[in-house]
């Protein structure tokens, strides 16, 4: 069960809830304008073998992470072939991916075992379509995307952060990152954009203001903009997580309270 925390904060699991379904893909929606976000949105889609449904919106920058196994979770994929107008990329988990308005996608899995992704919209879109629309072929593409490890970390306190997607792949809306954060609880903060996150690995919770509840892999996590915060690590192990935020700009960049 979804739970609220101060200012709007909301946490619920990655497969919360009854998903749509589309073929071979399933679609869990955590946090979008439905759950009182104002632009941003988060969903879980899970791609089962074979060849999936065109995705494609009109308007929204559209990032994607494709997970690796999550602690205590189904059995999942680490490998599959992306299709992004007509072009193929081989994708491993640890990758963030970029869509740009307009363009339209599908997954080919050759595994038994789905593959799944974290989709985030900024801003989300009300033109989102799953369905036959031809893939067209154009000028050729570079990879519009970038893995985990050909990042640099970067620094910052105690803790470190790896920029994924950005102006650099493409859009100049949105940040794509992945952090790590040591155990502890850093001072609380906020910033100036709205934010969603999506725990990769470790156990924590999840501050706003006074309230508070736990967090581990899975835990969906929307944080309005301005609203004080802060995760706290209560394992022994570093607690990773991917974040986005719209509009785009630094993960250091933030406000003490």
């Amino acid at each position: 069960m979804a739970i609220v925390l101060e200012g709007g904060c909301r946490v619920s699991g990655m497969n919360e809830g009854t998903p749509a379904k589309n073929g071979s893909m399933k679609i869990w929606s955590q946090i979008g304008r439905a759950t009182g976000a104002q632009a941003i949105s988060l969903r879980v889609l899970e791609f089962g073998q074979g060849v999936s449904p065109i995705i494609h919106n009109r308007e929204a920058d559209e990032v994607f992470y494709q997970l690796e196994q999550i602690e205590g979770g189904p059995v999942s994929s680490d490998r599959c072939k992306v299709h992004i107008d007509g072009q193929s990329f081989e994708v491993n988990a640890q990758t963030g991916l970029y869509l740009r308005p307009g363009q339209a996608m599908l997954v080919e899995n050759p595994n038994i075992a789905p593959v799944r992704f974290v989709s985030v919209q900024c801003p989300e879109s009300t033109n989102h379509v799953v369905g036959p629309n031809p893939l067209r072929s154009g000028e050729a593409l570079a990879f519009p995307g970038v893995r985990l490890t050909d990042r640099v970390e970067i620094p910052t306190a105690d803790r470190w952060y790896r920029v994924l997607v950005n102006d650099e792949i493409g859009s100049e809306q949105v940040t794509q990152f992945v952090g790590s954060i040591p155990p502890g609880r850093a001072p609380d903060h906020f910033h100036e954009y709205e934010e969603v996150l999506f725990i990769l690995r470790g156990q924590g919770r999840m501050w706003a203001g006074q309230t508070t509840t736990a967090i581990g892999p899975g835990s969906c996590i929307y944080l309005p903009r301005g609203q004080v915060h802060c995760v706290e690590n209560t394992g022994t192990d570093e607690l990773r997580l991917l974040g986005v935020f719209y509009p785009a700009g630094s993960p250091s960049v933030r406000y003490e309270s």
